[in-house]
């Protein structure tokens, strides 16, 4: 595709959460790399990562809880937080951009206020998915099961007329469930194998454009440490929320620790103590935080939560997958893994020493895995990644 005449302002909106944030950093490098304006509006604790993209970050003020146990245990908990912080961030959104309306406007699947600005400016929208999207029929077969109880409490009854009178007085009529589900425009952010029902997704809506990884660099680098050489690898990573798992941790060190020929290199985020770990073996390596990309291109296997930015990377790479799901779609995508042959899911409940270990053991050494790890990373390639994202962008600007 050609690019538009002239450059555009594109605005993107997300909120300060790795797993929403990373997966579009580069379609903005490379949409800036083309000359684009892009303003991106994200809190402040994820300004700089914007900033390295080449785009402008917008700081605005959010009001979702930053700890795991803020989140509460009830769905209407867990969504709540989001309508609560559309509603307050939208006129902070609105006045920052007064003056400066953008031409199109990108989104994460979480940032309502920016559908309602697009409307507004009667600029294009086009969300930006880092996870699965709706399927024809997903509405009778998943969501009216899912959410017949929430919608018959009073609690979520509550939730839904607030929700509609926001929407209807920013002259939205839209369904609250249609306006956070049903995108006109989406690009998945995700490989098309991860997608339950692919087959029934509207492809006049959505568009598979794979993992979009692009350079990690300025993540760091990892090198096998001295002693090592020679040995099978296995990065172990719950992501960056549901981090706060000693004894699962405790449970990696131990399935590996009489195994001479394997390595660990263990991310325990910011809110585990490697105290709290006891002791560690010479083969373990502990760490908040890893350039993950980096890691799996010289792993063996990966023991992770299965979230959607970690399954592809592990599927971009071709490394086995042990998923122990902690949330959300997590459980989906393990289920995924499995039906791709390419990945176990072992519940968090069951995931003791032996069991991880028979786990790695058995998908690291089993040729017909790696064979259907590798078809996959090659499907994967094909779908185009960032350079096709940005050509669907610019197409919109059209």
């Amino acid at each position: 595709m050609t690019s538009p005449r002239r450059p555009a302002h594109i605005a993107m909106f997300s909120i300060a959460a790795h797993g929403h944030v990373n997966p579009s950093l580069e379609v903005i490098r490379e949409l800036v790399a083309r000359g684009h304006r892009v303003s991106y509006a994200i809190p402040a604790s994820f300004a700089d990562t914007v900033a390295r993209t080449g785009a402008t970050p917008v700081v605005y003020t959010s009001t979702l809880p930053t700890e795991p146990d803020a989140w509460g245990t009830e769905f209407i908990d867990q969504i709540t937080p989001f309508l609560d912080d559309a509603i307050q961030a939208l006129p902070q959104l609105a006045a920052a951009f007064e003056g400066d309306e953008p031409d199109l406007v990108l989104h994460d699947i979480t940032s309502y206020p920016a559908n309602v600005l697009a409307r507004r400016w009667g600029v294009p929208a086009i969300s930006l998915s880092p996870n699965l999207v709706a399927w024809e029929g997903y509405e009778e077969e998943v969501a009216a099961s899912a959410f017949a109880e929430l919608k018959a409490s009073e609690r979520g009854q509550a939730y839904y007329a607030r929700f509609r009178t926001w929407l209807e007085g920013n002259g939205i009529a839209d369904d609250p469930d249609r306006f956070v589900g049903r995108p006109r425009r989406g690009l998945v952010l995700i490989p098309r194998a991860l997608q339950p029902n692919a087959d029934r997704v509207d492809t006049t809506v959505h568009t598979f454009v794979g993992a979009c990884q692009g350079d990690r660099s300025d993540q760091g680098h990892w090198q096998r440490p001295a002693g090592a050489e020679g040995k099978k690898v296995v990065l172990v990573s719950l992501g960056s929320a549901f981090t706060k798992q000693p004894a699962f941790y405790r449970a990696c060190i131990d399935a590996f620790k009489d195994l001479p020929d394997w390595h660990v290199v263990l991310q325990i985020g910011r809110f585990t103590d490697e105290a709290d770990l006891g002791e560690i073996p010479a083969d373990v390596e502990v760490h908040r935080w890893v350039p993950q990309l980096d890691i799996l291109g010289q792993a063996d296997a990966f023991i992770t939560h299965a979230g959607a930015g970690g399954c592809q990377e592990g599927l971009a790479t071709a490394t086995p997958m042990v998923a122990v799901p902690q949330a959300v779609d997590q459980f989906g995508n393990a289920d995924m893994l499995v039906a791709l042959g390419v990945g176990r899911h072992v519940p968090m409940d069951r995931a003791d020493a032996a069991t991880l270990r028979e786990a790695v053991l058995a998908l690291a050494a089993d040729p017909e895995v790696a064979a259907r790890a590798e078809a996959v990373r090659k499907d994967m390639a094909a779908e185009g990644g960032t350079r096709r994202a940005a050509d669907l962008i610019e197409a919109e600007l059209r």
